[in-house]
């Protein structure tokens, strides 16, 4: 009996996963990839506007260049999955604004770089998890993002150990 119950179990997982369960799930990332667009966008004015700093200035401008232009990706691609694109930040980044806003100076700079290091290796994981395991445009979107996760994880880390 268990063993005809498991079969069955994976003839169904096989045959019969609903494309809700998968068009949720693309939905859920899409949603939550632009939410981070929001974010980092954000994040990023906020570095321009406080930050001392001109390699944290110049790092801020860089969110708001490239996570602009990632939003507009995937916007696109989430008219085309059936999602309005969401205009709110996460609620990561609100907490992480909220801290950041009461600081100054160094203290800003090196709190700023610890948040972009934290959030963009767990960007980098969901991404990759999507690129190897998701399909279509959503998938096509997260493996060309990646890269850009990774050069910005990389100059976050050498603002880290900068200061």
């Amino acid at each position: 009996m268990l063993r005809f119950s498991s079969v069955s179990l994976a003839l169904a997982l096989v045959a019969g996963v609903s494309t809700a369960t998968l068009a949720k799930t693309e939905k859920e990332f899409i949603t939550d990839a632009i939410k981070g667009d929001n974010s980092e966008i954000a994040l990023g004015q906020l570095a321009v506007s406080k930050s001392p700093s001109e390699p944290v200035k110049a790092f801020g401008q860089t969110l708001i260049d490239d996570h602009s232009k990632a939003k507009a990706e995937a916007s696109a691609v989430a008219m085309k999955v059936g999602v309005s694109p969401p205009g709110e930040i996460s609620p990561e980044a609100q907490t992480a604004m909220t801290k950041l806003k009461g600081l100054s100076g160094r203290d800003f700079d090196k709190e700023f770089a610890r948040v972009m290091v934290e959030d963009h290796q767990k960007d980098i994981a969901e991404f990759k998890k999507e690129a190897d395991g998701g399909h279509g445009a959503v998938q096509q979107l997260a493996a060309q993002t990646l890269p850009t996760l990774e050069k910005h994880l990389q100059m976050a880390k050498s603002l880290s150990s900068a200061k």
